[in-house]
C-alpha cells in the first residue's frame, strides 16, 4: 500500500514544468520542391533542425510565430552547414528564442530521455532515490522505491553507494551514478554499500522497469475528524490509476474528509488533470482548450467521481498548469476549498515530439480555460482562503519536510479547520466521530 510514512524528496525532471498533450509524436518532413536541398538535408545534423521547422511551423499556437518572419527564420536555417549535432541544436535552440515561449523548447537526446521517462511515471533501473550527503560528501541512498529490485534486496535509507559496477563514485554527481545505474530491463548492476553497524558489502541486482509513485496518502485524525491526506507530486501517466487507489483505500478506511496537496507540483500530462478531476467531479465542464485556429475542445466530467466527501486542495507559487487545470475545475464548481498562495499561471499546453535522431520538441499547441472561462495565463489562480507562508515558515517546512500536513503547517492547519466545519455540517446531531487507529 502506498501510504505517507515520511516525506521524500520530488523527482522532478528539468523539463517536467508544464501540461504535455497525450500523444508524442514523430515529425515527418512537409514537402520539399527542390530536390537538390533534400538530398542535403538527409543524412546531415540539417534534417533535425528542419523537421524542428517543420513542427512548429505546423502546430505552433501562434500563427504569427510572435510578429516573426518564420520563412525567413527557415532560409536562414537551411543556408548554415553543420559539422556536429551539438552545432544543429544550438541553431534550433537560438531559432526558438524570438517566439520568447519558455515552454516551445528543444530537447536534446539525454532530456527528451529523462522528459519522457518522467511523463511515464517510468524507468528502468532497480529503484533508488539518490542524494550526496552534506556532511560525508558521499552518494547515499534517500529511499528504495516499493516493491523495486532495491526495495527486495534490503536496500535501506542511509545506505552509503561506494561504487557502481566497480566504478566508485567518490566525486561522482547524482546525473552521472544515475546513468550508470540505468539500463536494458533484465540486466545486472552490483553496489558496492556502505551501512552503520555493517561495514562495506556488494548487492547485485537486476534492473527492471519501476512505476514511479506520483500519489502518497495516509489516514490522519484530527480533532474529531478523519482526514484522508493525499499528495500529488506530478501527474504522470500513472498518476490516475494511483489516485484512484488511494481515495479508495482511504474511503475504505472511513475517511471523513480529504485534503489534496498540490503544492509544489508543476504540471504533467493533460488528460491525466482530466482523468482525476472526474473522479472529484460528478459533472460539468473540467477545461477547455483553444488552439491556433480556435478550435475548441471541452472536457467535462463523466458521472464517475469516486467520492462526495468534503474536499480541501493545498496550492502554493509552484503549482502550475495540470495542478491549475484541476484546480480550477474543483474550485469553479465549489466542490473544494482553496487553500494557499496564488498559483504559478501557467495556462498553455504543448505537445512533445521525438525528432529523427533521438532529441525531442515541445511545442505551445494551444491554451486553456478552466470552466470560468477566465484567462489565468501569468495571472495564476487566486485561493479560496488566501494564506502565504512567510520566509520563516517556508524554510522551516523546507528543511523540515516532516512538518508537512502536521499542526505546524499553516495552510495545511487552516484546511483542516474548514473541513471540521464541513463534515460536522454533514453529520446528524447523534452521529458520533469513530476515533482511528494508526499503525
Amino acid at each position: 500500500m502506498n501510504q505517507y510514512p515520511r516525506q521524500f524528496p520530488r523527482l522532478k525532471g528539468f523539463f517536467f514544468s508544464g501540461a504535455i498533450a497525450t500523444t508524442a509524436v514523430l515529425s515527418l518532413f512537409a514537402p520539399i520542391s527542390d530536390r537538390s536541398v533534400f538530398a542535403a538535408l538527409q543524412d546531415s545534423p540539417k534534417s533535425v533542425v528542419d523537421e524542428a521547422w517543420q513542427i512548429v511551423n505546423r502546430e505552433y499556437v501562434d500563427s504569427n510565430f510572435n510578429s516573426v518572419d518564420w520563412q525567413a527564420i527557415r532560409q536562414e536555417l537551411l543556408r548554415k552547414e553543420y559539422s556536429t549535432k551539438e552545432q544543429a541544436y544550438d541553431a534550433i535552440r537560438k531559432a526558438l528564442e524570438p517566439l520568447n515561449d519558455p515552454y516551445t523548447r528543444f530537447l536534446d537526446p539525454s532530456q527528451f530521455q529523462a522528459l519522457t521517462s518522467q511523463t511515464a511515471g517510468e524507468l528502468s533501473g532497480i529503484g533508488i532515490r539518490m542524494e550526496i550527503n552534506d556532511k560525508t560528501k558521499v552518494l547515499t541512498v534517500v529511499e528504495p522505491i516499493e516493491n523495486s529490485p532495491a526495495f527486495k534486496a534490503n536496500v535501506k535509507p542511509g545506505d552509503g553507494i561506494l561504487a557502481i559496477d566497480g566504478q566508485p563514485t567518490k566525486g561522482m554527481s547524482i546525473e552521472q551514478a544515475s546513468e550508470l545505474i540505468r539500463g536494458e530491463v533484465g540486466t545486472p548492476v552490483t553496489l558496492q554499500l556502505s551501512r552503520d553497524g555493517e561495514g562495506v558489502f556488494d548487492v547485485s541486482l537486476t534492473r527492471a522497469q519501476i512505476e514511479l509513485p506520483s500519489v502518497r496518502y495516509t489516514l490522519k485524525q484530527e480533532g474529531e475528524i478523519r482526514v484522508g491526506y493525499i499528495s500529488l507530486d506530478e501527474f504522470s501517466s500513472h498518476a490516475a490509476e494511483q489516485m484512484k487507489r488511494a481515495i479508495d483505500n482511504l474511503k475504505q478506511q472511513n475517511a471523513d474528509a480529504f485534503v489534496l496537496d498540490l503544492r509544489g507540483n508543476p504540471g504533467g500530462l493533460l488528460h491525466a488533470s482530466i482523468e482525476i478531476a472526474r473522479m472529484w467531479i460528478e459533472r460539468g465542464e473540467i477545461v477547455h482548450t483553444i488552439d491556433r485556429k480556435g478550435g475548441q475542445q471541452e472536457f467535462s466530467a463523466n458521472n464517475t467521481a469516486l467520492t462526495e466527501l468534503p474536499l480541501a486542495v493545498l496550492v502554493d507559487g509552484n503549482s502550475a498548469s495540470a495542478s491549475e487545470i484541476l484546480t480550477g475545475a474543483l474550485k469553479d464548481h465549489k466542490r473544494a476549498t482553496v487553500v494557499g498562495s496564488q498559483t504559478f499561471g501557467k495556462a498553455v499546453v504543448q505537445s512533445v515530439h521525438s525528432l529523427s535522431d533521438g532529441s525531442g520538441l515541445a511545442v505551445t499547441i494551444s491554451r486553456y480555460y478552466p470552466p470560468s472561462g477566465t484567462d489565468i495565463n501569468h495571472k495564476g489562480i487566486t485561493p479560496d482562503i488566501r494564506l502565504d507562508l512567510t520566509s520563516e515558515q517556508q524554510q522551516r517546512l523546507e528543511t523540515n519536510p516532516g512538518l508537512r500536513a502536521t499542526s505546524d503547517d499553516p495552510q495545511y492547519k487552516r484546511a483542516i479547520a474548514i473541513l471540521e466545519s464541513n463534515v460536522f455540517a454533514r453529520r446528524s446531531p447523534n452521529q458520533q466521530a469513530k476515533p482511528i487507529s494508526i499503525r
